[in-house]
């Protein structure tokens, strides 16, 4: 459903400091007046237009940028043009050739030769250590571009990729500044991980929620082996590498202005039971003391005058605590280059407010970065660039979600005669209650935030030792992270208890360096065509943590003395142990990637790196790949009308997974007793219970894909087929003989599915193009082995999840229900044993479980896997147009096939003296027939009723409209006199329509279990561009 936006006088109170639409005004006006100062004496300028081959183009676009004044070339490729200046710049553009941008320099002569557009196979895609054309490419590789990620609303560039590539699940996050779960093809890891590694610039990063999207110039997801393996043992989840903006040589100075400012709405919101719906589901479950709850409430509150016989308070927990919340992001850029010189420096601001009320739940994040390359000399070129970024964090209580649910509506937010203190909230322990319940106790009480500072840096050369052929690169890169993170509870009176103050506060610092080296050779050979890279990289990462606490502080923190906020501050003997610890990891690792094509018909490609490392004492490990492709188009025989471009790809490859902790351990000898000649003997036995985690885990992949083009390049099909397993897996099993359980190396999963993109793309006429396409992913997951065990299980005894050899990792794991035992006679023809009946105390309005073997018996023996939380199937489709000055997009998404524990429900049956949801408590069991989903009331609190079963697990499908925008670009208009600058403005809603049967907030649940899950708001922004 859709919410109308609703704002709250909470949530236009700010927060933070951030940046006033005054100043971004004020800002815009010195821009651009600064951009028209100066005035010029008007120049004609002639010259002609050819195309590569030297004929002349006619009907040639040529514009006097930043101004109406344009022309276009005759028959013969020729023009004339008076221009302003004669240091004027032309644009020229045509359809099918590439857009350039020529300073005239005082030239009154100009002539161009237009270079054909790229089709998209001739582009060049960044790849490890290297490029390589798209159309020699063999791997299984997605490359977006800065337009697709700026797109999206949002701390990380990462959230913009959901729904876009094939193959990758992005799981959205709703607090403020938190980074999505991202998975590339499925989880590979029980202990790991399934985080892929990102790489910029050529440093390696665990996520990258210190970038702005605007910095980046393109993102590139590796998703197979034989494009991840040259990253050896981090690349087993997948590799994201990223290339920020550089400027460009010979271009003129730009400054760029890019924000947006938008409102987030919560959406979707869950419907808990009213106090009438309370009331009566109270008074169902027979329960005489939750009754006394009731009667207490309407002493202390009033009874309704509509109803006597229920409380006057109908407190909506979810609205109470939730508002609408401001987003914002400012980028400002200045890029430009000569012929020897390019540079590209910029800031942003970020800000972004919880939907949760009262508390201090926001994040705040500002960027400066630098990037210069300069070629020195013909044959070296020297660079470097810089990123700061710093960022603060208020994480509100995840626990006020879960109390809101749990919360019975007939408390009040407020008691003025409870005594509770310093703020009058309501208590349901003064109705009898076992619990305060009121979820403003940890907004009110709490404050929890991270201080996070990055400083990252990279300096390299590339020298030139034979032009086009033969180059050398060296690189370092570097990476600082101190994170400050602070948890306070303060001190209060609830009218019940006075906890007392406490503190915690860690310190930790990261500090990685990376050195690469490495040498490119490319030749051709007459049909040819040959690229080698051999290079070096050492790798070292240094990890140090310091953390503290302490109650009873002196003074009692409050909001107002926040500067007193210190582990000195209090009594000696209340602090806590300190931890103090760190770890400092080398790498040594070789590389080598041998491309070769004939043709450009038949290619070969393969991968080698060696890593070196002291985690593990298995100190080195070995990673392969080896691939080939056809163009088929290539060959004379094929002639095949509407097919431009046809390629068959097949690939295999080693990838390893270093993200797991090693663990050394030796047998031990234990005494024992044992029996020889009837005689009882001490002595000592092996004990294998120890730990041993003393390698990496090792992928192999192997992937088929096809790549084709049709009907003049307008239609593109992408379509890959991958099988991929890892062994030697981290696992803790448990030892059958011994006591205790220990970590082996010997788990085994595997992965596979198949991923389709198809688009459409068509350059109707100049003024008119549009674009439609759609893209789906399945996934099969299994676990393979176990090292002897069937299965080994997770989660907790009540809410079981089990890993079972043939079945999805960590599957929900219970018992099927077979519906609701609408009457006796139901029951009597169970099939369940008398015995068992008689033992059960079963009555109508119970469930009913399947007995799986049939043996009139309901135990551990029919309990079976109930559902995964990851898709079988991920899906995303877009479609578009742009007619002159008017862009206007929509992009779908979904994910079908998986589920969701709805724990939430589950606890409220273990604890009975809380809320229900509106839809269970609409739809109870209240007589024959009245419902086979839901038992009764009294049911609900029944131990037979709380086995974990298929009633609390749901199916997690939902289908999203997940982006629309629309944008409009204003051209060469004119304001008091003045030029304004190339502009344009965006409306965008982000997730404004989600359609699921799930009954939560939303059907994104990162690992499938639903307890305290921050929800995830649709977001509405207005946006602005400048260019100057």
């Amino acid at each position: 459903m859709i919410k109308l936006l609703r704002i709250s006088k909470e949530s236009w109170k700010p927060k933070a400091p951030f940046l006033g639409k005054l100043s971004v005004m004020m800002v815009v006006l010195v821009l651009w007046a600064f951009a028209n100062t100066a005035m010029a004496q008007e120049t004609e300028v002639t010259g002609k237009v050819l195309d590569p081959s030297g004929a002349p183009v006619p009907g040639v676009n040529i514009l006097e940028q930043g101004t109406s004044n344009g022309t276009v070339t005759d028959l013969d490729g020729l023009y004339s043009l008076t221009v302003s200046s004669p240091e004027a710049t032309l644009k020229f553009s045509f359809i099918g050739f590439e857009p350039q941008t020529v300073p005239l320099n005082g030239q009154t002569q100009l002539d161009i030769t237009m270079q054909e557009e790229l089709t998209g196979l001739e582009e060049v895609v960044v790849i490890g250590y290297g490029a390589q054309k798209e159309k020699e490419m063999t791997s299984a590789i997605t490359t977006l571009k800065t337009e697709d990620l700026v797109k999206t609303p949002s701390s990380n560039a990462m959230q913009s990729l959901q729904g876009k590539v094939a193959g990758v699940q992005i799981v959205s996050k709703g607090a403020p500044g938190a980074s999505p779960t991202v998975r590339v093809r499925g989880i590979g890891s029980f202990e790991g991980g399934g985080a892929p590694l990102y790489v910029v610039d050529g440093m390696f990063f665990d996520n990258i929620d210190f970038l702005n999207s605007n910095d980046i110039k393109s993102l590139s997801v590796l998703k197979d082996a034989s494009a991840s393996a040259i990253y050896g043992a981090r690349a087993s989840n997948g590799v994201v590498l990223i290339e920020t903006n550089s400027g460009e040589y010979e271009q003129e100075a730009k400054i760029e202005y890019d924000g947006y400012y938008g409102i987030q709405n919560p959406q979707n919101i869950l419907k808990m039971a009213n106090s009438q719906q309370f009331v009566q589901y109270v008074n169902e479950t027979g329960s005489a003391a939750d009754m006394a709850f009731v009667n207490n409430a309407m002493q202390a509150y009033g009874r309704s005058r509509i109803d006597p016989s229920i409380p006057a308070v109908n407190t909506d927990w979810y609205d109470e605590i939730m508002s609408t919340a401001p987003i914002q992001n400012h980028t400002l850029t200045f890029s430009g280059g000569s012929a020897k010189t390019r540079y590209s420096i910029g800031g942003s601001y970020f800000s972004q407010e919880g939907l949760l009320n009262e508390t201090r739940n926001e994040y705040e994040r500002v960027n400066i970065r630098a990037n210069v390359d300069s070629k020195v000399k013909d044959w070296i070129t020297v660079g470097g660039n810089f990123t700061f970024s710093t960022a603060k964090q208020y994480v509100g209580s995840d626990a006020a979600w879960f109390n809101a649910y749990f919360a019975v509506p007939i408390l009040p937010k407020y008691d003025e005669d409870f005594g509770a203190s310093p703020i009058p909230l309501s208590n349901a322990q003064r109705l009898g209650y076992r619990g305060r319940q009121n979820p403003f106790y940890p907004l009110q009480y709490n404050d929890s935030r991270n201080k996070v500072n990055k400083i990252n840096g990279n300096l390299h050369a590339e020298l030139t030792f034979i032009p086009d052929k033969l180059t050398f690169r060296t690189a370092y890169n570097y990476k600082l992270d101190m994170i400050n993170a602070r948890n306070v509870n303060f001190t209060y009176n609830d009218g019940v208890l006075n906890p007392l103050s406490s503190m915690s506060r860690t310190n930790s610092l990261y500090f990685d360096q990376i050195i690469d080296n490495y040498i490119t050779y490319k030749e051709y050979f007459g049909d040819h065509g040959l690229t080698a890279t051999l290079g070096q990289s050492f790798r070292s990462e240094t990890f140090e943590r310091l953390n503290g606490s302490r109650n009873d502080l002196d003074p009692n923190p409050t909001f107002e003395n926040e500067e007193l906020w210190y582990l000195n501050n209090g009594q000696a003997n209340d602090i806590n142990a300190a931890t103090d610890d760190g770890s400092r990891i080398f790498y040594l690792s070789y590389f080598g990637r041998l491309a070769y094509n004939y043709k450009e018909k038949y290619l070969l490609y393969a991968t080698y790196r060696r890593d070196n490392y002291n985690k593990f004492q298995v100190d080195s490990e070995d990673f392969l790949t080896f691939a080939a492709g056809w163009v088929a188009t290539e060959e004379e025989f094929f002639d095949v009308k509407g097919i431009d471009f046809l390629k068959f790809r097949a690939s295999w490859g080693q990838l390893g997974n270093d993200g797991i902790d090693p663990s050394v351990g030796q047998p031990t000898l234990e005494g024992t007793t044992t029996a020889i000649n009837n005689v009882r003997v001490p002595g000592f036995r092996l004990n294998p219970t120890y730990d041993l985690i003393n390698q990496v885990e090792t992928t192999e992949e192997t992937n088929f894909g096809i790549t084709a083009k049709f009907f003049q390049n307008r239609l593109s099909l992408d379509a890959d087929y991958y099988i991929r397993n890892t062994e030697s897996l981290a696992v803790t099993v448990l030892q059958p003989l011994f006591r205790g359980s220990v970590r082996r190396s010997v788990g085994e999963i595997q992965n596979k599915g198949l991923e389709v993109s198809l688009n459409w793309e068509n350059q109707v006429t100049e003024d008119f193009s549009y674009f439609i396409g759609g893209n789906f992913a399945t996934l099969q997951n299994s676990v393979k082995d176990l090292g002897g065990p069937s299965y080994l299980n997770a989660g907790s005894a009540e809410f079981r999840q089990r890993s079972i050899i043939g079945q999805p990792y960590e599957a929900f794991y219970g018992y099927e229900v077979a519906g609701v035992f609408q009457n006796e006679a139901d029951i009597a023809n169970s099939g369940y044993s008398e015995q068992f009946l008689a033992d059960n105390d079963l009555v109508p309005g119970d469930f009913m479980f399947k007995d799986q073997n049939g043996d009139g018996v309901i135990d551990d023996l029919d309990r079976v896997v109930l559902g995964s939380y990851l898709p079988e199937l991920t899906y995303g489709g877009n479609l578009g147009f742009r007619y002159k000055n008017l862009d206007f997009s929509v992009l779908i998404q979904g994910q079908s096939g998986h589920s969701i524990l709805n724990r939430k429900r589950g606890e409220v049956i273990f604890t009975n003296d809380t809320n229900i949801d509106a839809e269970l408590a609409t739809n109870l069991w209240r007589g024959e027939g009245t419902s086979n989903r839901y038992p009764s009331a009294a049911g609900l609190r029944k131990g037979w009723n709380q086995n974990f079963s298929d009633y609390f697990v749901e199916d997690g499908s939902f289908f999203r409209i997940q982006n629309v925008r629309m944008s409009y670009s204003l051209l060469d208009k004119e304001v008091l006199g003045l030029m304004m600058p190339e502009t344009r403005i965006t409306l965008t809603a982000e997730r404004p329509l989600t359609i699921f049967n799930y009954n939560g907030f939303n059907p994104e649940v990162d690992n499938g279990i639903d307890r305290q899950v921050y929800p995830i708001p649709a977001v509405y922004t207005v946006g602005l561009n400048l260019k100057f």
